[in-house]
């Protein structure tokens, strides 16, 4: 099978089959994560496809997408696996009268306890193994890409014990053994820059940020990703979330929020982007009161001049 990986232009050309537009500086770093068989770890705001790029790789390699989500409190045992304790009793259940069997013969109560203790690897074997998505990538029969994103929600002590398991792609199920990866996964780890991350992590990965794009890259993305809407309505929409973003603002709008607006617009059969189309349709971009309000007052409505005050000090409209 041919690797749809194997130089940088190969890279660009299969990620470009799967709408991600990359640049030479992504077409590079995917390219030697594969090469060196390294994590990639990408940083960056929220929305600017990072996510996307892991679900493209995947797409392109033709590998499955196995997705870590991180959160707070999240532990070993919702990442790894976990026994299916129910499953587990209505075997036991079911299997009682044999096991009656097993412990009727038995002569003491110590006799019976080992008889039992011979039936352990029946009800801790694979089949009663739930595997989490760390397990799942490591025990897969084909190669796969391995996303855990948004690692900086995840505590400091995951951060460790994935440390362990990335070194190595070996896992220890104390009733199983030690159990190795059968191919290893290309791993790519996302962080919207909320924590920093340990150096021990880094050193481990290749590094990318990946940063709200230029107009004209935010352009073809939206040009690729929304074909329907207008050109000239896709360079108002691109421009006008442009100045956005070079505005101070809580919350910049992200690309996704880019591309829904544009479909928004397409929705509502819109052909310029006039002053009640911005006041519809502006919430889609901004998604917070103070922003809201912060960008209808700069963009859409600026507040009319107040003009002189009369002989008693009050402005005209008072």
């Amino acid at each position: 099978m041919n690797n749809p990986f194997e130089s940088t232009g190969r890279v660009k050309a299969s990620l470009s089959t799967q709408k991600y537009i990359a640049s030479d500086e992504i077409a590079t770093i995917v390219f030697l994560s594969q090469k060196l068989g390294k994590p990639l770890l990408t940083e960056g705001p929220a929305g600017v496809g990072k996510t996307e790029l892991a679900k493209a790789i995947a797409g392109a390699t033709g590998r499955e997408l196995i997705r870590l989500q991180c959160y707070e409190g999240l532990d070993e045992s919702k990442a790894l696996y976990e026994w299916e304790y129910s499953k587990q009793l209505l075997y036991t259940q079911l299997l009682r009268d044999k096991l009656n069997d097993t412990l009727g013969k038995a002569d003491s109560l110590s006799e019976a306890a080992d008889k039992l203790a011979k039936e352990e690897d029946v009800f801790f074997s694979s089949r009663f193994l739930l595997q989490r998505p760390l397990l799942k990538a490591i025990l897969c029969d084909q190669p796969t890409v391995l996303l855990i994103d948004e690692i900086d929600r995840a505590d400091a002590e995951f951060e460790a014990f994935l440390l362990e398991v990335l070194s190595d792609f070996q896992v220890s199920v104390p009733e199983l053994g030690t159990l190795t990866a059968k191919h290893r996964p290309f791993v790519v780890l996302t962080s919207n820059n909320t924590r920093e991350l340990s150096e021990a992590l880094k050193r481990r990965c290749l590094y990318l940020f990946i940063d709200y794009p230029t107009l004209q890259e935010e352009l073809a993305v939206v040009r690729l990703k929304v074909p329907d809407l207008n050109p000239k309505l896709a360079q108002q929409a691109v421009e006008f979330v442009q100045k956005l973003r070079n505005t101070e603002m809580r919350k910049s709008p992200s690309i996704s929020e880019t591309l829904d607006w544009a479909n928004a617009l397409v929705a509502l059969n819109a052909k310029s982007l006039d002053k009640q189309t911005l006041e519809d349709t502006l919430s889609v971009l901004v998604k917070h009161e103070a922003d809201l309000q912060k960008a209808k007052r700069q963009f859409i409505a600026p507040p009319p001049s107040r003009g002189k005050p009369d002989e008693f000090g009050r402005f005209s409209g008072n």
